[in-house]
């Protein structure tokens, strides 16, 4: 499975939204200035978020955009999976795809491909936006710098 570019910028917007959940609404600008998002690119998907109901926006001079869910609530896979789709690491375990295979039914492979994405599943479906904030500030505690002359 390959994540887009546009799920990964999906998915640091929804981070930094979550970061400042609670503050109000955020400007498109400031948004693309953390995360390092074109931002024509960033209106587009945040206006896709909205549709789903990710994030909320308002309009006018304090007008932007937040996070309408609980970060604690919302998983990384459920980002990947709206922007993105399902998990395949191959075709044939799509939904109907399977018919199609010549090796339907005799392929040695199809249990590794099915616990490689029961893997990543787990990973995704179990990671939410404020364990990533989490990860984040202890991060940034763990950096030591190098005064090495």
């Amino acid at each position: 499975m390959n994540v887009s570019q546009k799920c990964q910028y999906a998915l640091r917007a929804v981070f930094e939204l979550s970061k400042r959940a609670g503050q109000g609404p955020v400007r498109i600008g400031e948004v693309a200035d953390a995360q390092a998002i074109p931002p024509r690119f960033l209106e587009i998907i945040l206006g896709q978020l909205k549709s789903n109901g990710y994030v909320e926006s308002r309009r006018g001079i304090q007008g932007g955009y937040q996070i309408a869910v609980d970060p604690s609530h919302l998983t990384v896979g459920d980002l990947i999976r709206f922007v993105d789709g399902p998990f395949e690491p191959v075709k044939c375990l799509g939904a109907g795809d399977g018919a199609e295979c010549r090796m339907k039914g005799r392929c040695a492979f199809v249990g590794l491909w099915r616990r490689a994405q029961q893997a990543v599943e787990n990973v995704f479906d179990t990671t939410t936006f404020t364990d990533l904030i989490e990860e984040e500030g202890a991060g940034s505690r763990e950096y030591v710098p190098n005064y090495c002359i």
